[in-house]
């Protein structure tokens, strides 16, 4: 920073700051400040939202950097929920939806024009292939900015871990693991946290919307899950019918059951068990707080969220009533967010350049753009090919990705050296990972954190039976919930700058 000097009046100034001029409306101060107007959209299985925001970056200049941070965010505009409109019952409605945020727009007095990034969200049955597919035409002018991501239900858990502030809040515990729990309208997404990073993620099928009814009480919508429960807890639930208060108090309390026992760690009942999504959570250790998320949450906290014509309200009740005895003497605290946990305020846009040491295995393939990052870490000894392979199946899971079906980025922090052996393992690993990747010629991106990437460039195109479509990049840090850009090669320095779009939470 520049140093001060004595104002007029005897105060402090800063050097070059004319007498009368503002801090912020000199020349240096703009250089190193932007601010970037973003965009989060959330499209649910059940509700849809909105947020506009503005991103302060602030250039790290006191460290000597050229990367921007960011240093503020200030919300300008949440719109209202909205009920996702299908059409038949299966697929996206996208001209209701679209009428939906063209009208946010205008009442944020805001034109497509005036965003500068931005994420769109698809999680639940909006996160179908084809739904998913629909919804990103509805932003294809702007897909070069937007980060476009369809959450399966462990990623989505990660993300309302973070949005809730869950994560952040267990950064500053030591050690403290606290359970952040989703329930949204048809699942129900939990997350185990600690020191500032999701350790194990679960979604149950409970939710507020498993059933909707009319205004006269009748059965509008009746999901599998819900048919499930009644199976099992013998009454019937048939579209076109009265739910009645005792069948829905019923409902209720046996989807508030099976979520407490998932949450809890319990041996699961019958029921728990046939409508999990994923395993079960296997942490044994104490939990020391719970954040509760999504829609439900409104009700859970008592916040006077009005009805939607589902279970929300009784759940949440239920939910409460149980609680103490499912997890005794574990606090309840508030989250930053509810309902808006998972709505991304941006993609806040920083870059980097890489390492001089890097292998572009086809220069045609570049620039790539918004590649979701997959971070490998192997901070213990370091690992056969069979413990890579495991290890690059075991980060795909977590974040609901199915090798082959789209390009990624690995992120591999490695902290094992230049050592030949040690990249040939890392190599061969990486080779039998991959093999959907290479059946279906898609590009195999790898992104090191120290400089070793033209050698393992050089194994890997080896280890794939000289596969060209390969680009290994070093001297880039990268983290969970990145997305990233690569430009082409700079060919008089042999580096590529990497643009990250790293996803920002209200919490």
């Amino acid at each position: 920073m520049a140093p001060l000097t004595a104002g007029g009046d005897g105060g402090p100034r800063r050097r070059g700051v004319r007498e009368g001029e503002r801090e912020e409306e000199h020349a240096l101060w703009r250089r190193d400040r932007i601010a970037l107007r973003s965009v989060g959209i959330d499209i649910g299985s059940s509700t849809s939202h909105l947020v506009f925001s503005t991103l302060e970056m602030r250039r790290q200049s006191a460290v000597l950097s050229s990367r921007f941070e960011l240093s503020r965010r200030r919300i300008d505009y949440r719109s209202d929920i909205l009920l996702t409109p299908f059409s038949g019952g299966a697929s996206i409605d996208t001209g209701r939806l679209s009428a939906f945020f063209e009208r946010c727009y205008r009442e944020a007095g805001l034109r497509p024009a005036d965003v500068d990034t931005g994420a769109v969200i698809t999680t639940g049955d909006a996160a179908r292939k084809d739904n998913a597919q629909a919804i990103v035409r509805l932003f294809s002018e702007q897909a070069g900015h937007f980060v476009c991501a369809s959450a399966g239900p462990r990623l989505e858990a990660r993300m309302a871990a973070y949005g809730s502030g869950a994560v952040a809040r267990s950064a500053a515990l030591d050690g403290a693991v606290l359970l952040n729990v989703d329930v949204g309208g048809g699942t129900t997404k939990l997350a185990l946290v600690r020191g500032g990073a999701v350790i194990e993620t679960a979604a149950i099928n409970t939710g507020a919307r498993l059933v909707t009814v009319d205004a006269r009480g009748r059965l509008t919508r009746v999901e599998d899950a819900a048919r499930v429960v009644a199976r099992h807890r013998g009454f019937a639930l048939r579209a076109g019918r009265r739910l009645g208060p005792e069948t829905a108090g019923e409902l209720a309390g046996a989807l508030a059951e099976c979520l407490l026992e998932a949450a809890a760690r319990a041996p699961l009942s019958p029921l728990a068990a046939e409508l999990m999504i994923t395993g079960a959570l296997r942490h044994e250790g104490p939990v020391e707080a719970l954040l509760f998320s999504g829609g439900v949450s409104e009700y859970l906290y008592e916040a006077g969220a009005r009805g939607h014509g589902d279970l929300g309200p009784l759940l949440g009740r239920r939910i409460r009533e149980r609680l103490p005895r499912w997890l005794p003497g574990v606090p309840v605290k508030r989250p930053a967010q509810r309902i808006r946990a998972t709505v991304i305020g941006a993609a806040q846009f920083t870059a980097q350049v890489s390492g001089n040491t890097i292998h572009v295995g086809n220069p045609a393939l570049l620039p790539l753009r918004n590649l979701q990052v997959v971070p490998l870490r192997f901070d213990d000894a370091a690992p056969g090919a069979d413990g890579v392979a495991r290890g690059v199946a075991a980060a795909l899971r977590r974040r609901d990705l199915v090798e082959g079906e789209g390009p990624v980025a690995f992120a591999v922090h490695w902290p094992h050296g230049p050592a030949w052996r040690h990249l040939d393992a890392l190599s061969r690993g990486l080779a039998d990972a991959l093999a959907g990747s290479l059946r279906r010629r898609l590009p195999v991106v790898v992104v090191l954190d120290c400089d070793v990437a033209r050698l393992l460039g050089a194994n890997l195109r080896e280890a794939l039976g000289g596969y060209r479509d390969l680009v290994c990049i070093d001297g880039v840090q990268l983290q969970d919930l990145d997305y990233i850009d690569i430009s082409r090669e700079h060919a008089a320095a042999s580096v590529v700058t990497v643009v990250i779009k790293s996803l920002v939470f209200t919490g």
